[in-house]
């Protein structure tokens, strides 16, 4: 962990949070909302330590209330040290037992009964709760009674993924701060000068993660998602060679991939798109799969716009029909034969 240095993109999120270190006016409660791997913890812990920085608080006694800080973690203090650790005493992490439910139990026990004691060695305690949309109502109303009268020392950092989930009141009393997506271009220089992977591969972990750098990095990182890839690719090229008898097999070699469906159709809508971009444009630049370009190419000569526009409507009804619990073999065969047929 180093400060806010190692973060790519969200670079409003960042600002504010420095600023409100560098002007004392840190809030008591900050909700960080976003999708799952989108930067959630590493902004938690990057403000965490900074806020328990032994010299950027001894800077801020230096300045005094009209002083300007650099609200920066220097990454080599004791206190920064056992952050990066994760066993800073004043930074607390609130665990739950039960995968999908935080209990009154687990807040009681980690946040209301621990932050009436004093910090350790710094002058705040930092309470970081993640996953917090699996707080249950009685957890929540626990919670408010604390966030409506904190200790002053107390900072609470509310992660989650849905905070529409929460009670307004919590809302109302909290500073919330969505997460966006980051440019695609700063992933993808990221991931090629901090991964080693070449433009091509770094284009499609990109497409998939949608402003996600943390998806991304898991992407790049990926054994599964390269065998997946690779699948649906493959599956792709020969469809339309396919023998009508022979489309169980295909239905069975998708079935491997159940758990993954909505990857798998996702990458095989990215192919599709990429045949029609091609073929109304002629720009290899501007395709995902780059180094797909021959395959793309004579795909692009044999469809029709109209096809190609049956085919991605007809991946998008799939993946509806499958959230619906729509049999999975029908869904998937009919799919095969609409792009077959197209």
């Amino acid at each position: 962990m180093a400060g806010f240095k190692g973060i790519i993109g969200h670079e409003q999120i960042i600002g504010h949070l420095k600023n409100a270190i560098a002007t004392d006016k840190v809030s008591h409660a900050y909700i960080l909302n976003g999708p799952d791997k989108s930067g959630k913890m590493m902004l938690a812990e990057a403000f965490a330590q900074t806020l328990q920085c032994e010299r950027v608080n001894e800077a801020l006694a230096a300045a005094g209330a009209d002083g300007s800080v650099s609200a920066e973690a220097c990454g080599e203090c004791r206190s920064c040290k056992q952050a990066a650790g994760r066993n800073q005493p004043d930074i607390i992490y609130v665990k739950h037992e039960k995968p999908n439910t935080i209990s009154v139990d687990d807040i009681r026990t980690q946040l209301n009964n621990d932050i009436v004691i004093k910090p350790y060695s710094s002058s705040r305690k930092i309470y970081i709760v993640d996953e917090a949309e699996k707080m249950n109502q009685q957890a929540q109303n626990a919670l408010l009674k604390t966030i409506e009268e904190p200790p002053a020392y107390a900072v609470i950092l509310l992660l989650t993924t849905n905070a529409d989930s929460f009670l307004p009141t919590i809302l109302s009393r909290c500073v919330s701060l969505n997460l966006k997506a980051v440019p695609d271009e700063q992933i993808k220089k990221f991931l090629m000068t901090d991964y080693q992977i070449p433009d091509y591969q770094a284009d499609v972990c990109v497409a998939f993660a949608q402003g996600n750098v943390g998806k991304a990095i898991q992407l790049a990182s990926s054994d599964d998602f390269n065998e997946l890839k690779n699948s649906a690719l493959q599956l792709i090229k020969r469809l339309h060679d396919i023998e009508l008898y022979e489309m169980t097999e295909a239905v069975r070699q998708i079935g491997t991939y159940k758990l993954q469906i909505n990857d798998y159709f996702d990458l095989m809508m990215i192919w599709y798109r990429d045949v029609l971009y091609f073929k109304a444009t002629k720009d290899v630049n501007g395709l995902i799969f780059k180094d797909e370009v021959y395959d793309i190419k004579r795909q692009a000569e044999q469809s029709s716009y109209n096809g190609l526009e049956t085919i991605l409507e007809a991946l998008k009804k799939a993946q509806v029909r499958l959230n619906a619990n729509v049999n999975f073999d029908l869904v998937i065969e009919l799919l095969l034969l609409t792009i077959k047929e197209n």
